[in-house]
């Protein structure tokens, strides 16, 4: 199960730290990334992170602003959000996945588990 959280309205540029909580699974052997999807839009990837600490670049619209972590004795991985933007605004999505390879990470299909979803809004 996992359970998103951190979520909340926000004006442009301020920061937000979004933040999912695994349970019922062994989380250091799982590759987490964090999804969105904006109203009328397909869900797009964010930012993914394996268990050693390692990702694939991060979408090209939060590069340079965004920050995926994990802590793994926590079974917790992070979304740190700075310099938030209107177009930013979606339900955030934490995703878990145990056999995903590296040229897959950005792939929806290749993970496993998804928590509820934390909605995000930033005004202008």
């Amino acid at each position: 199960q996992l359970q998103a959280s951190g979520g909340g309205l926000v004006q442009a540029g301020d920061s937000l730290r979004l933040s999912c909580a695994a349970s019922g699974l062994t989380f250091r052997r799982y590759t987490m990334a964090w999804f969105r999807q904006g109203s009328g839009k397909e869900r797009e990837f964010v930012a993914a992170i394996n268990w050693v600490g390692n990702g694939v670049p991060y979408a090209d619209s939060v590069k340079g602003r965004f920050a995926i972590s994990r802590d793994n004795a926590a079974s917790t991985v992070n979304l740190q959000m700075n310099s938030l933007k209107p177009e930013d605004t979606a339900v955030y999505y934490c995703a878990a996945g145990q056999r995903v390879i590296t040229s897959s990470m950005r792939t929806a299909q290749a993970y496993d588990y998804w928590g509820q979803g934390t909605k995000v809004t930033v005004s202008s």
